[in-house]
């Protein structure tokens, strides 16, 4: 097999690998309704919220509530205000909630994630903390990161670095460094990606602290030594205004260490099958061609159902989108 078609190979392998991670973390609300399915990967994208009848929807929670009294439907109708943006709204109905039930953690995150995103960071620090205490593992764990973006709020912090959020850096080099060994390495990144993914959901570029988030979480994912998706997370970082040399440099290595990566992928193919053309323990070399032919068809028709599953996603995201919006003018 030449170089040409190792190359195919490898390039369908890994469009297959992209196409086997489209569903990742989702949420259904009490009354089965989902209302997103995110990307699985180590890029984070925000949620891709598919509620299509927000009017209908709550009326059915308003209605389920007043069924059961179950406080469930309630606190659900107020994540979906807060999904319409409408965070005054929404606020005013998990203080409520808090005065009907106190002390759940799903109220006191959503009333300090609500006071962050109107801009009262004081109060939103507050409630984030009782969360906590609450359920300390929430949110993977990563809670403790939403307190320390909290600070850097309350202080008004102008130069806000990496560093005072998550508590390292990786050097000023081209190639990030860090003393972490690598189990920590992993967990970080998890932290970090929940805590900017839902950053993100909500909040459009330019942001100064997702901007930070995003370039450490790229360095993370360097360190892990997945190039390619260090580089979108890169590229995602200067979407929401991080600049400088820096990012720029660790760019190029990671698109340089993307090239090497699959020059040397596509050689140890070659030097594999090199090594089985010449075995001369009763290989049939028709078949072994047979295979490779197969193999190559296999995943080219792989690729362009790929291709196609993406066109028609987008195609109908347009479509949806349009629905939506027509909903809401009406």
């Amino acid at each position: 097999m030449n170089k040409f078609k190792v190359f195919v190979f490898v390039l369908v392998l890994f469009s297959l690998k992209t196409f086997a991670c489209l569903n990742g973390e989702t949420k259904t609300l009490k009354n089965g309704v989902m209302v997103y399915v995110d990307f699985q990967g180590l890029v984070p994208h925000g949620h891709r919220f598919s509620i299509e009848n927000f009017p209908k929807l709550i009326s059915e929670l308003d209605s389920l509530y007043k069924k059961t009294n179950n406080i469930d439907y309630l606190s659900d109708k107020g994540y979906v205000l807060i999904v319409q943006k409408k965070y005054d709204e929404a606020l005013k109905l998990y203080l409520n909630i808090e005065k009907i039930k106190p002390n759940r953690y799903s109220t006191a995150s959503n009333i300090g994630t609500l006071y962050e995103l109107i801009g009262e960071n004081q109060k939103a620090y507050g409630w984030i903390k009782k969360s906590i205490e609450i359920n300390p593992e929430s949110h993977n764990g990563s809670e403790w990161l939403h307190l320390k973006i909290l600070e850097a709020k309350i202080k008004n912090t102008k130069d806000v670095s990496g560093q005072f959020l998550i508590n390292t850096s990786f050097g000023n080099t081209g190639v990030p460094k860090t003393k972490l060994f690598k189990n920590e390495v992993d967990e970080l990144a998890k932290m970090v990606y929940y805590q900017v993914n839902e950053r993100m959901s909500f909040i459009e570029p330019k942001d100064k602290i997702i901007s930070i988030l995003l370039f450490e979480l790229g360095n993370l994912i360097e360190l892990k030594g997945e190039h390619e998706n260090a580089l979108q997370i890169y590229r995602a970082a200067r979407t929401y205004g991080y600049d400088g040399d820096l990012i720029v440099v660790r760019m190029i290595n990671s698109t340089e260490s993307k090239v090497n990566y699959l020059e040397k992928k596509t050689w140890d193919l070659t030097e594999k099958m090199n090594s089985l053309r010449k075995s001369k323990e009763g290989v049939d070399l028709d078949y072994v061609n047979q295979i490779e032919t197969s193999l190559i068809i296999v995943f080219i028709i792989g690729l362009l159902l790929l291709i196609s599953f993406l066109i028609l996603y987008f195609k109908w995201k347009k479509l949806k989108d349009y629905i939506i919006l027509n909903d809401f003018t009406k």
